[in-house]
């Protein structure tokens, strides 16, 4: 089931799409812009499905024939634009999926609607082409541009379009849908949150994935014991995770979130606002060891190493380098 009831947070672009939809005052051109699993595309998805609703509501009916076909992703004036290259939209596909269709009217419904993912993909010339339609578009026409980032779009397509940005869902409400609607544990629901960063997309994946749960997992077994750790141990560790490449950057924010919770715990001594509540007792024990300046450096230290992995610095050094500051007292 999907409708707007159903989408958490994003309550102002839902009031402007409903309100656009009571006063017919839908517009030709939309970007939604915000970060990787912010919700671009459902909230897209919903929007279309409800301006084709048979019911007419400002809620898709989910029992008319246009939204069973829009649920089943095969509505004929719902149209998706697809690329084959990864990272690139070209002009002939602009052409061939978008400009040359929409001189075709509506086969069945009141608008003919097109949902660009990833429009910040497509070329410059792609981009240009679009624009002429997006200047001039027939009256059924409704085009809707996803993006992440929304600078690399042209000046004039950002003029003309209006443009919805997605704020971050705040992490409350992240782990309240974890819980209540995929039934996540508690405190599994407070980590995937926190690591979400306000992604509900993000935070989903997070939540389903074996492999995060085992991501933090180990990370949690590093963390718990690196004060006691030889150097030798330290050493397997920096060579298992150099086997886990892919996965570095989760197991640095784990990290992260787990030397702020030690440290927020040493100013405050207060357990609520935690996100490993429940490993408390190492906390705790760490905070106790560890002077505000050492939770500091590691801080940085971390940040550090996230900037040198990207620059391809050697793997195994930038963790080597973030391990020693670890130890350190």
């Amino acid at each position: 089931m999907i409708g707007f009831n159903e989408i958490i947070g994003h309550e102002e672009i839902i009031r402007h799409l409903k309100n656009a939809m009571k006063t017919g005052k839908i517009s030709h051109s939309y970007i939604f812009t915000g970060r990787p699993g912010s919700g671009k595309k459902l909230l897209a998805a919903t929007y279309a499905m409800t301006l084709q609703c048979e019911a007419g509501g400002t809620e898709p009916c989910q029992k008319c024939d246009s939204c069973k076909k829009a649920l089943g992703k095969n509505h004929p004036d719902i149209i998706y634009v697809n690329h084959e290259k990864p990272g690139t939209i070209t002009i002939d596909e602009i052409r061939e999926q978008l400009i040359s269709d929409v001189a075709v009217k509506p086969y069945c419904s009141p608008h003919k609607i097109y949902i660009i993912p990833d429009a910040e993909m497509m070329t410059v010339q792609a981009q240009n082409a679009l624009l002429k339609t997006i200047e001039e578009p027939p009256e059924y026409a409704v085009i809707m541009l996803l993006a992440s980032n929304v600078d690399v779009l042209l000046p004039t397509i950002q003029s003309r379009c209006v443009r919805l940005d997605l704020k971050v869902v705040d992490d409350s409400l992240v782990k309240q849908y974890l819980m209540e609607r995929l039934h996540v544990p508690d405190y599994q629901a407070e980590i995937d949150a926190s690591f979400a960063q306000g992604s509900i997309g993000k935070a989903k994946e997070a939540a389903t994935s074996e492999e995060f749960s085992k991501i933090t997992e180990n990370a949690l077994k590093i963390l718990k014991y690196a004060n006691t750790m030889e150097v030798y141990e330290l050493a397997d560790e920096i060579k298992n995770l150099s086997g886990e490449k892919q996965s570095i950057g989760d197991y640095l924010d784990i990290f992260q979130f787990w030397f702020r919770d030690v440290l927020m715990f040493k100013a405050t001594r207060e357990i609520d606002n935690l996100v490993f509540k429940q490993e408390i007792n190492f906390i705790k024990e760490q905070a106790s060891q560890r002077s505000y300046e050492n939770l500091e450096k590691i801080l940085e230290a971390l940040e550090k190493t996230k900037v040198r992995l990207r620059a391809n610095v050697n793997f195994e050094l930038a963790l080597e380098l973030l391990f020693l500051t670890i130890r350190e007292r």
